[in-house]
């Protein structure tokens, strides 16, 4: 089979599957509309399909011959944004955009799904196409949970990211810690109210917050090497207050926590526990209390060796034209940290960004697009990145170990 004519002959095919995902975008764990399309494609191409985490999906392939398990993945939610592109495969849901590139994951890993399930005799082993609901809120988790790595047990696993910050022609892919564990937070500043007239007689938890806010700034500055083991902690939502001339009661902060090192936290002195000495010892200094929850996270994306050498081979040696290959470690997060941290894993780049055409906007911004002429790159990449994969699969160490 040649590949290449076969994503040629595809390639009006996967821009129609990324413009209608992304005119019909849908929040996380609501993309009822996304999963029965997705459903409804992977059963064409012959796939075992089952749903997970209320709107996943995943399709397993078994080739001809036994071997390892190689989990493919795409994400699905789109994000709470009014899109502004004036474009005819615009979002008809207002305040809903796929403004990162998950419709373009979605359609093609789909495309490569049919090219492989059309080439199963040279799969010596089974393939997990999975598609992961509320990737924003760490949906891969909950799969887990519910038994993705599992049935036929995964031994390694493969992801991609639309990157416009990248240009069109190039693919990101580093070895190591490549993208940020994260951390969401409330926290939660307990005064006592009171009048503007008469703050002594209250405990005012904004100018507790305001001392948090510039406080907490040490850890990432004044305790933690930028260089080794970069830290950022942002507030993003701040909460409080009914009138101009009333001190609240309490005060909201909202943020994430963003660390991108190898190892565990105790290893890395702990930012949780770092983040919250600050916030003691200034609410004890105000006289206040506090209420401190970590929502929700994952771990630093950590990229195999040998499965990043496998991703460079690929878009080194089997793409034509061939890509710029560029190295990317971002503090961005992303949830495929959790299948990464699980089995041997490697996820890369796509450049997308091309200024011609209005795609250099960066990911969740209201004009963000993506350039289409990429989405066969990200097709062959998947395709071929399997393929090498089960043909090196008797010189993977790490397979000999199980």
């Amino acid at each position: 089979m040649e590949i290449s004519k076969l994503i040629a002959e595809l390639n009006d095919e996967v821009i129609e599957l990324r413009r209608d995902f992304h005119r019909h975008p849908e929040l996380g764990l609501q993309e009822h509309r996304t999963s029965k399309r997705v459903s409804a494609y992977l059963e064409g191409c012959g796939l075992e399909v089952s749903g997970m985490n209320r709107t996943g999906v995943v399709g397993i392939l078994r080739g001809d011959r036994p071997g390892p398990t190689l989990l493919l993945r795409a994400d699905m939610d789109a994000l709470p944004i009014q899109e502004e592109n004036d474009v005819p495969y615009k979002s008809v849901n207002a305040g809903v955009m796929h403004a990162c590139g998950h419709d373009a994951h979605v359609a093609m890993l789909l495309v490569a799904a049919k090219i492989l399930s059309a080439c199963k005799e040279l799969i010596k082993g089974n393939i997990k196409f999975v598609f992961e609901p509320n990737e924003e809120n760490v949906g891969a988790l909950a799969m887990i949970e519910e038994g993705v790595m599992e049935n036929p047990h995964v031994d390694a696993c493969l992801g991609l990211h639309i990157w416009t910050p990248i240009q069109t022609g190039q693919i990101g892919i580093s070895e190591g810690p490549v993208m940020a564990g994260m951390e969401h937070f409330k926290l939660i500043v307990k005064g006592r109210g009171g009048h503007t007239a008469t703050p002594q007689s209250a405990i005012d938890p904004i100018l507790t917050v305001a001392g948090i806010i510039q406080g907490v700034q040490i850890i990432q500055t004044r305790e933690i090497d930028v260089l080794t083991e970069p830290t950022i902690i942002m507030f993003g939502k701040i909460e409080g207050g009914t009138a101009s001339n009333v001190i609240p009661d309490s005060v909201t902060l909202s943020g994430t926590m963003r660390y991108l090192f190898e190892g565990d936290e105790e290893s890395q002195g702990n930012p949780k526990k770092r983040f919250e000495r600050v916030v003691s010892h200034i609410c004890a200094a105000h006289r206040a209390e506090y209420d401190l929850s970590f929502l929700y996270g994952h771990p630093t994306l950590i990229n195999h060796p040998v499965m990043t050498g496998l991703v460079r081979s690929v878009a080194a040696h089997e793409l034509n034209p061939t890509p710029e290959i560029v190295s990317i470690v971002t503090l961005a997060g992303e949830d495929f940290s959790e299948f990464a941290a699980r089995v041997p894993g490697a996820f890369y780049f796509l450049g997308a960004g091309n200024p011609a055409k209005e795609t250099h906007f960066p990911h969740h911004h209201p004009r963000f697009n993506i350039d289409e002429d990429v989405l066969r790159v990200g097709v062959e990449m998947h395709v071929r990145g399997a393929l090498n994969f089960f043909n090196n699969a008797d010189n993977l160490k790490f397979l000999k170990r199980r």
